[in-house]
């Protein structure tokens, strides 16, 4: 039987924090699925197709290194809606701290109620990306900060390209 896992996220961007997650998540499964969360009420600051381009551009060269199928996907109901959809029997969350870890302790206990073929799979963040978010991320970079440290090179060319307008 084939492990699949899908790792949900909204990836807007992709950062060291994420790609730190994918490397570990490709050897806890035969195919992985990174599934970007699109909420009509939510406005990112890289479009689905932008941020669908960045997750194959980064993650998939980890995913074929390590002998793991890849794919991306696009979602807009339950997390665990989107994973029975893609036959997943593993969600893969990744951890920075002890915040985290009680949100998404909570999270993993809802997601069981109502889909408990699917298992949530914490990943610890590496030391060197645990202070890496997303929105600090974009907070940095909307303030014209440096924030090369905490993206992939191709991640902070779009970063450039987006706030050079």
């Amino acid at each position: 039987m084939s492990r699949i896992a899908i790792y949900p996220g909204s990836f807007d961007p992709v950062t060291n924090g994420h790609l730190d997650v994918v490397r570990q998540a490709v050897f806890l499964c035969d195919r992985l699925i990174v599934a970007i969360g699109v909420h009509p009420g939510k406005k990112p600051l890289f479009s689905t197709e932008e941020r669908l381009a960045m997750v194959h551009e980064v993650f998939g060269p980890i995913a074929q290194k390590a002998g793991c199928a890849f794919e991306s996907a696009t979602y807009d109901n339950l997390t665990v809606a989107a994973a029975r959809a893609a036959k997943a029997t593993l969600m893969i969350r990744g951890l920075r701290d002890g915040t985290d870890l009680d949100y998404e302790m909570q999270l993993a206990g809802m997601n069981e109620a109502m889909a408990p073929e699917v298992h949530t799979v914490f990943v610890p963040a590496s030391v060197a990306v645990r202070p890496i978010t997303a929105t600090l991320v974009r907070q940095i970079a909307q303030m014209g900060g440096d924030y090369s440290a905490f993206v992939p090179s191709s991640v902070a060319a779009s970063l450039k390209a987006k706030f050079a307008d």
